[in-house]
């Protein structure tokens, strides 16, 4: 049994819901890590690991990019999009926090400028 379907999911840190609002904006939508770090303005090593933890509890489903990397000229990116439980468990989740929009806005602003 998986995290999620056992009822407990991942650590609700503001970076995590920061991530969890970016995937909702358009829940239907595949993103690659920097799309995704762009949308919650955090860097890519607090990205990663937050999509790996919310893979892990079956919130995420991930698949590379079927390219050449050569003829590209650029690597493989690995596409993330909520599953369909994920979407709702994440909007559980994000409605349980009660983290004020205003504190949200702010503290991006402050991930972005590298200030937290």
């Amino acid at each position: 049994m998986t995290k999620a379907a056992s009822g407990s999911g991942p650590r609700m840190t503001l970076s995590t819901q920061l991530v969890l609002r970016a995937l909702l904006a358009e829940p239907t939508q595949e993103m690659y890590g920097l799309q995704i770090g762009q949308a919650a303005e955090l860097p890519s090593g607090t990205i990663h690991p937050i999509l790996a933890r919310l893979e892990a509890c079956g919130w995420l489903e991930s698949r590379w990019e079927d390219i050449d990397p050569a003829k590209e000229g650029r690597p493989r990116r690995r596409y993330y999009h909520l599953s369909h439980d994920g979407a709702e468990h994440a909007s559980t989740a994000l409605a349980r926090v009660h983290t004020p929009r205003a504190l949200v806005s702010r503290l991006q602003g402050g991930l972005a400028g590298g200030a937290l």
